[in-house]
């Protein structure tokens, strides 16, 4: 595991509960806690621990390496572990568009896969992880149908958690990035993503960010993959009605979480002290609507006020927030 977040603790936890020999990267105070403590895993998938070898960077090569950071912190992590990594085969979970290229491009010599996963987990601090939503994970790559590497991998995390072998990967990382609109007005206004669509006026803003998305997805030739109950289809129509209409697509995304708040991944990197990855959520529609000639002015003015949140250390009013985009 490259990480030892709520993620990269997460997947150490199940993997090892299989009777895998783990290894995590960890760096600051996780690494002497993991060292000490091991990882404990509580909520969604029952309380699991384990005590993997904790190290700064690898030094010798595994069967296979899950790289579990913040999308801006990928690049870094992958470089600092190249020399053993390269030729690894490499499964990349991480939210945004570039992860799996961002892989490919720097381990030249390794197989490179995506895992979108829907999991919900709760970075308590060093060690501590309570997964809010246990849900499946997606894996594949490409845009074509899940090839022999795909099925093989879903075999080896199926066993550990819900995992599916993904056709249309490529389209798939847009319908998640679609979901992930959930992330931007919590992270602002530091509101659970529950709260935030259970108030009205915000819960329109939400909608609005995420049928932006779709039509610029859409504007530059994207097939949605089908994903939590959406599909190419669902979206286009998603991307055409009014957004009073809309609206039904978080609702549904909200009764599937429960009642655990769910701060979601942008709002605990706030929390933790951490810069966000907006710039590989919101600014990369922002980035694709460029490269498509359109415009996505919500999302951008959405990654403005999350970095704004990042400078002042303080969250904003949800009416000030509404205020912005008058």
């Amino acid at each position: 595991m490259i990480g030892a977040g709520a993620l990269g603790s997460t997947f150490a936890c199940l993997l090892a509960a299989q009777g895998h020999e783990v290894v995590v990267t960890a760096r600051g105070a996780a690494l002497p806690a993991v060292l000490a403590d091991g990882i404990h895993l509580t909520g969604g998938f029952g309380d699991l621990f384990a005590r993997p070898l904790a190290v700064e960077r690898l030094v010798e090569p595994y069967d296979l390496a899950l790289i579990c950071t913040k999308a801006q912190d990928a690049a870094a992590a992958i470089t600092q572990n190249a020399a053993v990594l390269d030729g690894t085969p490499v499964i990349v979970v991480q939210n945004g568009l570039d992860g799996v290229s961002t892989a490919q491009r720097l381990l030249p010599q390794s197989e490179c896969l995506g895992l979108i996963t829907i999991i919900a987990a709760h970075y308590e601090g060093p060690g501590r992880v309570r997964v809010t939503t246990a849900a499946p994970s997606y894996l594949g790559r490409g845009d074509g149908p899940a090839d022999a590497a795909t099925r093989h991998w879903q075999a080896v995390l199926g066993a550990a958690a819900p995992t599916v072998a993904l056709d249309n990967f490529i389209g798939a990382q847009w319908t998640k990035l679609v979901v992930n609109m959930l992330n931007a007005l919590p992270a602002i206004t530091g509101l659970s993503v529950q709260e935030v669509i259970g108030q009205g006026a915000l819960r329109r803003l939400m909608t609005r960010s995420m049928r932006e998305t779709v039509r610029v997805g859409l504007a530059g030739g994207v097939r949605f993959g089908a994903l939590q109950g959406l599909s190419h289809r669902r979206l286009r129509i998603f991307g055409l009605v009014p957004v009073w209409a809309g609206q039904i697509v978080p609702l549904r995304m909200r009764s599937r979480m429960g009642t655990v708040p769910n701060q979601g991944s942008t709002l605990q990197s706030l929390q933790r002290g951490q810069l966000t990855e907006v710039d590989f959520l919101n600014g990369a529609v922002v980035r694709a609507a460029a490269a498509a000639d359109v415009a996505a002015p919500v999302n951008a003015r959405l990654t403005e006020l999350v970095h704004e949140v990042e400078g002042s250390g303080r969250f904003l009013a949800p009416k000030d927030v509404l205020a912005r985009f008058r």
